[in-house]
């Protein structure tokens, strides 16, 4: 059994999918961009920023399921540009504590509206 998860505090899906699914005692947050949820656009500034966004978006989607960044047991790192890494990964770094989450992170040809970065998330119950 699968149910949704939505909330009006991260932007609403750009496609046919959820911002989160959970299945069982597991909890499938979707690939979040640097979107601003109140505008639906990219948000200004540099990766750095555009991280920010992604993580403040990750967490208004654990919120909604009742979870938080304590609870994610996995992350993928979608990058533009693997140059970005030490940037993106000090700000991805300061939303979590030890022990950290399991993590993939790879370089792409091109994220969705041409962001910098996008970052799915798996957490437990």
């Amino acid at each position: 059994m699968k149910n949704a998860v939505s909330t009006d505090t991260a932007p609403k899906a750009i496609g046919p999918y959820s911002q989160a699914i959970r299945a069982g005692e597991l909890l499938f947050v979707s690939g979040q961009i640097p979107l601003d949820p109140a505008t639906g656009q990219m948000v200004d500034g540099d990766v750095t920023a555009q991280t920010r966004r992604v993580m403040e978006n990750i967490a208004a989607v654990l919120k909604a399921a009742g979870r938080s960044f304590a609870d994610v047991a996995r992350t993928t790192i979608y990058l533009a540009d693997l140059n970005d890494f030490v940037r993106v990964n000090e700000v991805y770094g300061s939303y979590f504590a030890d022990p950290f989450p399991a993590r993939a992170t790879v370089q792409v040809a091109r994220l969705p509206r041409d962001a910098r970065v996008e970052i799915d998330a798996i957490a437990v119950y």
